[in-house]
């Protein structure tokens, strides 16, 4: 029995406990940095490689310290090393070990509530690339019986064009206005974006990077293939690379989604409408 509330709770459960996890590994490498002298930089949001390595070594030195030691050592009875000088810093350690080994738990007790879910055992589980924490957030995130064209999906993940011709952003010109109720109680209206920008997020830079990290994935070919037709295009081969990137992730992760709507729709037996250049132009795409 499908139970979306549920697997949406899992999901957002998951990765509030990553969001945490990546808080408190910053703050332990800024600290570590700070000991040795060093300026901390560090992003909010995720770990650069510099943060990754230095907690790798960290983590090293922890088991060793630790090894063998059935009951976490008191203050009294803790030895360091030359890396781990202070009982906070162990402390410290051992939480964000916790943290990720609570993760990582929860990560794997995922797949065992998506079985419930037809698209991810008949077909998501066998897209390269494509694998539980991703299924949860699109399952979880997408109402397919709402989404009655694949544009559907493009709108709602913001991948579709604004009106100055534009991918859909943050930007002033691409908000709308919407109704809401302010402290007072009173009907009010805010600029608002248009789409979920937790789905954006993941499918752009997490689902994004997996397919071109996975070999032979359809997709990353889809990526290549359109990236190479940009290179070579009178408008855009002269923009950078970065830009010429970004607008090939983004059409691969599009044609992702047709595929995931044709997919679903024909899975849960509603009607699929074939896309605007597919009906009106008569142009077809080779499914992945």
């Amino acid at each position: 029995m499908e139970n979306k509330a549920g697997l949406k709770t899992v999901v957002h459960s998951v990765y509030d406990i990553q969001k945490l996890r990546i808080q408190m590994g910053n703050r332990i490498v800024a600290n570590f940095k700070a000991k040795l002298g060093q300026k901390p930089s560090m992003p909010e949001k995720k770990m650069d490689p510099d943060a990754r390595k230095i907690l790798a070594d960290l983590r090293n030195h922890y088991r060793k310290i630790t090894d063998g030691i059935k009951v976490f050592p008191s203050q009294k009875k803790f030895v360091g090393d030359e890396i781990i000088t202070s009982y906070t810093e162990l402390c410290l350690l051992s939480q964000y070990m916790d943290l990720e080994s609570y993760e990582q738990q929860h990560f794997r007790r995922l797949e065992s509530v998506l079985v419930d879910f037809p698209i991810w055992t008949e077909w998501m589980k066998g897209v390269k690339g494509c694998g539980p924490a991703m299924a949860g957030v699109l399952i979880s995130e997408i109402d397919i019986h709402k989404a009655r064209y694949a544009s559907s999906l493009f709108k709602y993940a913001g991948l579709d064009v604004a009106g100055d011709g534009r991918g859909r952003s943050r930007k002033a010109g691409h908000l709308v206005k919407v109704q809401y109720t302010n402290a007072k109680g009173e009907q009010a209206e805010r600029d608002s974006i248009t789409f979920n920008p937790f789905l954006k997020s993941k499918l752009i830079a997490v689902l994004g990077s997996s397919f071109l990290r996975v070999k032979d994935s359809p997709y990353a070919q889809v990526y290549y293939e359109y990236k190479h037709r940009l290179e070579n295009h009178e408008k855009y081969k002269d923009v950078t690379k970065l830009h010429r990137h970004n607008m090939a992730i983004r059409y691969m992760i599009k044609r992702f989604l047709v595929d995931l709507y044709v997919q679903w729709r024909t899975l849960e037996k509603l009607p699929v409408a074939p896309e605007y250049h597919e009906a009106i132009l008569g142009h077809v795409h080779r499914a992945a």
